[in-house]
């Protein structure tokens, strides 16, 4: 039932897996960046329901397989291998930029955009191509009636594939929220922002997130478009899941859009940063971990998916932690797509949340994923620092990149968040920890700050990529696990 794998970027090795095929469930795989040899398996025919597939920079050859033209494919990326013939013209591989076999130099034919030499065909070939003529009329003959006895067969067994997919997501009404919510009570709200407004719920006796759209606010529509179409386009584990959405008329006629989401019990980041409520605090390794799953689906969203989707909102308020406190990604309604049409459907003229949108947005700059890792920078600093950057000491010049910036190297534990600081003396008083540890302790803290502040300078060019960040954080983090 594996819905996407990704073994991008690794040292492995050998034929890719002929196994493979048995995960009939899989819209996203990518083994791009490895070391495969040979030929793509036949038995691949079998994951019909692949969307995204990458298999580039690797050392695969031989033809590419015919098979791919009867998927249904969103993207495929065949680049820089070894794979040799005519490229097929059916299928994907009708739409130039829906796939990409660059880097393969004994390629030939295809599309006319590809710019790929044109196919020999040996003197034998001319000879025979009568001949070749009957057998493909032949082969279409038979194509034909195997088509019409495959439609038959599926009326006759009920529902396709696809049909059952789509039926998965739960249907809900507007009467249905309103119940599961208690009437969108106060006692069930759980959180409110610029365009909605978030409510607990109980939906077939699971608990769930209902995001209420608040349709009077200029941007609320274009913000549930936006948000509905990053939702269909990312899965990740460090992500918000999203279970179904419902867009219909209240009991009064009047427009309703919501989204479902999968509750989170532990809440926002923000909550655990600064609500005078909360009795528990989080302790460096709990931190590190938190801001290591942000960075992996910033990674992701940047790095990983087709178009790249930027945020364009990372704050602490949404961040929300499981029961495990893993951390997840939500509210996506000022979500762009690069290098598409579609980030025209997000909101227009809003530029984030003040404190954590970078520099460039105030003057008119496009959003970029370089102004996410500047949110993420600060929202760092603020997990760090328990600070957030519009605190009333923050004027005159001073900043919460300026404030941390200054203690680096030395001083970051006067800058550190209290709850932390106080967790930490705790910590080596009751371990009695030596002194070399408590400066390997102080070590990380300063590394993961100095990140923060990498991450949140002025200039974009200067700022840190995203994948050194998720790499930088788990190598602080294996520190602090194996001391």
């Amino acid at each position: 039932m594996l819905s996407a794998l990704d073994l991008s970027d690794n040292n492995l090795s050998g034929n890719i897996p002929s196994s493979l095929g048995d995960c009939t469930s899989l819209s996203f795989l990518s083994l791009k960046g490895n070391s495969f040899q040979g030929i793509v398996p036949s038995s691949l025919t079998s994951m019909r329901g692949v969307e995204i597939l990458d298999l580039s920079h690797n050392n695969l050859s031989g033809q590419i397989p015919q098979f791919m033209e009867r998927f249904s494919f969103v993207y495929v990326n065949l680049s820089f291998n070894d794979f040799e013939g005519e490229v097929p013209v059916l299928g994907v591989f009708a739409n130039a930029s829906a796939f990409s076999v660059m880097g393969n130099s004994r390629l030939c034919g295809g599309l006319a955009e590809l710019g790929l030499p044109k196919c020999k065909k040996t003197e034998k070939h001319q000879k025979e191509f009568p001949l070749s003529i009957i057998f493909i009329i032949i082969a279409f003959t038979i194509f034909s009636i195997l088509c019409l006895v495959y439609v038959w067969y599926k009326k006759r067994k009920g529902p396709s594939s696809q049909s059952l997919r789509d039926e998965q997501f739960m249907k809900v009404s507007y009467g249905e929220l309103l119940k599961a919510t208690n009437g969108f009570s106060e006692a069930n709200l759980i959180g409110e922002g610029g365009f909605g407004s978030v409510y607990k719920g109980v939906l077939d006796d699971t608990i769930v997130a209902v995001k209420v759209l608040h349709l009077q606010n200029r941007g609320a529509h274009k913000s549930f478009i936006a948000e509905c179409e990053a939702w269909r386009n990312i899965r990740h584990r460090n992500l918000l899941k999203i279970i179904t959405s419902c867009s219909s008329l209240d009991f009064q006629g009047n427009d309703f859009k919501a989204l479902i989401f999968e509750f989170m019990p532990n809440g926002s980041l923000h909550d655990w940063l600064h609500s005078s409520s909360s009795t528990s605090r989080l302790n460096l390794l709990q931190r590190i971990k938190i801001l290591l799953d942000v960075a992996s689906a910033l990674d992701y969203l940047h790095n990983h998916c087709l178009p790249t989707i930027v945020h364009c909102d990372l704050k602490p308020s949404n961040i929300l932690l499981d029961d495990d406190l893993v951390a997840h990604i939500g509210d996506f309604g000022l979500a762009r797509f690069l290098g598409t049409n579609s980030d025209q459907n997000s909101t227009s003229g809003i530029r984030g949340t003040i404190g954590f949108a970078p520099p460039e947005y105030g003057v008119g700059s496009e959003m970029t994923s370089s102004g996410d890792v500047y949110s993420f920078g600060i929202l760092l600093l603020e997990v760090m620092t328990g600070k957030r950057p519009t605190d009333n000491i923050f004027n005159e010049g001073l900043s919460l990149h300026k404030f941390a910036d200054m203690a680096l190297p030395d001083h970051v534990i006067d800058v550190i968040d209290d709850d932390l600081l106080n967790l930490l003396q705790e910590e080596v008083i009751a371990t009695q920890c030596t002194e070399a540890k408590a400066k390997k302790i102080e070590e990380c803290v300063a590394s993961t700050m100095k990140i923060g502040v990498s991450c949140s300078m002025d200039s974009p060019p200067q700022r840190m990529n995203i994948e050194n960040v998720v790499r930088d954080l788990q190598h602080i983090l294996d520190m602090l696990q194996n001391m």
